[in-house]
């Protein structure tokens, strides 16, 4: 990436390694005058309805995200306003993986997708897009019960399980998103894409921690509505930013539920209408229901739960023993006895670390062919192993230099030469033995003295198991970071003379000027730019606004009533547009 943009912003110049790989440049002057109309479009309509349902009160809080109605927002703009609530912003390549996208909530970052949509996708895109991201996430980022719900769901989010199936389907969504953003798709691909992610939506088999929490984002940053069940008001950012559905939400047809718990059982579909939206009376009732989830995952409960969790991911996965030490890997095996963990393996790198610090010497090159170790207490021992001191062990015969035996009560025995003693925040987390044998309950050999120096984890019970490595700095496995690159347009000789005549537009609604000008403007388009309807409308929009020009504006006029007749998709388009020329929005630009 070379030299990293932090943008004076402490949140974002905070990031790991591990997250930075994600960020992209904005490259500000690749937006086309096009491009600005349609953010300028969408905003407008936005303001226009949100003002009366949004929760919150709309341009103030737009400000305070660094965005203006007028032009797509700079990230530095952003950045500076940002800093002032304790958040930042960076810009990413379209869909990232899900736990990674929770991460930089942790870290009060917004992520937000470089790219805005086109102009035939100017209602709705199922691909991330600027406008979404900043539009519907960060006005609502300066409310304090708000952004403190968003990072801690972050935290909780960074920790969870996900499934094989869950990444599989992360990336059929990111191919198809990627695909019906392309000018020349073809269809046929386009409908495979589509198969492909239903086909995966369909077997996804029991959902991992990562889906349910999925479903508990959906229905509350993307969709959630706030207040009572009678008169809710929108702070879901996919309702914030979609100009169908913050309208056909609120009808009385779309069911609206008390947001509990048991929004985690309604599954999503980021391709249609919400059939059912579920309403929160307080921000601090999405905390109080994200906490009775987070007491049933992995992280807290940890144990055989755990690591079978660990198992089926088939991914990095940390699992921590009550001393203290973390083991990260990929678990492919436990034994357990009378109910708890006996035993955990786990197969190719393994890293050890404390308080996600990676300790010296055990990194995944030293633990290159995996790890394997006991849990639990020792036999007729009232103490766990873990919490006795140097001169204890010593007494029990467990001293640098000697020989020593461990009977384990699992029936699991370790016999060998102690070599060192690792403990830390006065507890034993680690013992180093040469000349080991390791044996199971029924005499099994699990570590033979000839496979090199045997390191014992040591701990009483597996408290915890969660996603990912421990000291994510030093496993730096770069999460499967997608191969499929967002889509950058070309632009053919006619589409830049478009960019020119929007852009000239823009020249005279800022600069004022001689108004006249537009009617060349407007030759142009009739005579290349037959397509265009939203050019026009700026035109009119000025002409109107100056009381200028009657003529030319009623022939504009005209021309757009015919082609909402004509072209049916863009009928609601231009009917919003004729509705925002009578009522204007005025927002006094904060510079």
């Amino acid at each position: 990436m070379g030299h990293f943009n932090d943008f004076s912003n402490p949140q974002v110049a905070a990031l790991p390694a591990h997250l930075k790989q994600f960020i992209v440049d904005q490259q500000y002057d690749h937006y086309t005058p096009i491009d600005h109309a349609v953010w300028r479009y969408v905003m407008r309509q936005n303001y226009s309805y949100l003002k009366d349902v949004a929760y919150y009160p709309y341009i103030p809080g737009l400000e305070k995200a660094g965005l203006t109605i007028e032009k797509i927002p700079s990230l530095q703009e952003m950045n500076d306003a940002l800093a002032k609530i304790g958040w930042g912003a960076v810009t990413v390549d379209g869909f990232i993986p899900p736990a990674a996208f929770m991460e930089y909530q942790a870290y009060r970052v917004l992520v937000i997708a470089a790219d805005i949509r086109q102009l035939k996708h100017i209602e709705y895109t199922p691909a991330p897009d600027i406008i979404h991201e900043s539009a519907g996430h960060a006005p609502i980022i300066a409310d304090k019960d708000y952004h403190e719900y968003l990072s801690y769901f972050g935290s909780i989010g960074a920790k969870a399980m996900f499934s094989a199936q869950d990444f599989e389907l992360y990336e059929a969504i990111r191919a198809l998103s990627i695909l019906k953003e392309m000018p020349d798709a073809d269809e046929d691909e386009i409908k495979k894409a589509e198969d492909l992610v239903a086909h995966r939506q369909e077997n996804m088999g029991e959902p991992s921690e990562m889906a349910l929490l999925s479903r508990l984002h959906w229905w509350t940053v993307e969709y959630g509505l706030i207040g009572s069940l009678e008169s809710p008001k929108i702070y879901g950012a996919g309702l914030l930013s979609s100009i169908g559905e913050s309208v056909s939400c609120m009808q009385s047809d779309i069911k609206k539920l008390p947001y509990t718990i048991d929004a985690i059982k309604y599954t999503y579909d980021i391709t249609k209408t919400q059939p059912q939206l579920f309403v929160t009376p307080t921000f601090q009732n999405l905390i109080d229901v994200l906490e009775t989830f987070a007491n049933t995952m992995s992280f807290r409960k940890g144990g055989n739960y755990g690591l079978q969790k660990a198992i089926d991911s088939k991914n990095t996965c940390t699992a921590v023993y009550s001393s203290g030490l973390q083991v990260s890997g990929t678990f492919t095996d436990f034994k357990q006895d009378k109910g708890v963990p006996s035993f955990i393996k786990t197969t190719g790198p393994t890293a050890l670390s404390v308080d996600n610090k990676q300790l010296n010497g055990h990194g995944k090159d030293y633990h290159k062919d995996g790890f394997s170790s006991p849990v639990g207490k020792l036999k007729e021992h009232a103490m766990p192993l873990e919490n006795l001191s140097i001169e204890e062990l010593n007494y029990f015969g467990i001293e640098q230099g000697k020989t020593a035996e461990l009977h384990f009560e699992s029936g699991i025995t370790v016999n060998g030469e102690v070599k060192e003693i690792h403990t830390s925040h006065g507890k034993t987390q680690l013992i180093t033995f040469t000349n080991c044998t390791v044996k199971g309950k029924g005499g099994e050999l699990l570590f033979d003295p000839s496979w090199g120096v045997y390191d014992m984890a040591v701990g009483e019970k597996i408290i915890s198991v969660f996603c990912g490595a421990a000291d994510k700095e030093e496993f730096l496995e770069i999460p499967y970071k997608s191969n499929t690159l967002t889509h950058h347009a070309v632009y053919d000789a006619t589409t830049i003379e478009l960019h020119k005549l929007y852009q000239q537009v823009r020249d005279r609604r800022q600069n004022g000027g001689d108004f006249g000008f537009l009617g060349n403007v407007w030759s142009m388009l009739q005579k290349h730019h037959h397509d265009d309807w939203l050019c026009a409308l700026e035109i009119l929009e000025i002409l109107d606004h100056e009381g200028v020009e009657t003529k030319l504006a009623t022939e504009i006029r005209r021309f757009l009533e015919q082609k909402a007749i004509e072209q049916p998709d863009c009928k609601k388009l231009i009917n919003d547009g004729f509705y925002l020329i009578k009522h204007p929005v005025e927002q006094k630009l904060v510079v």
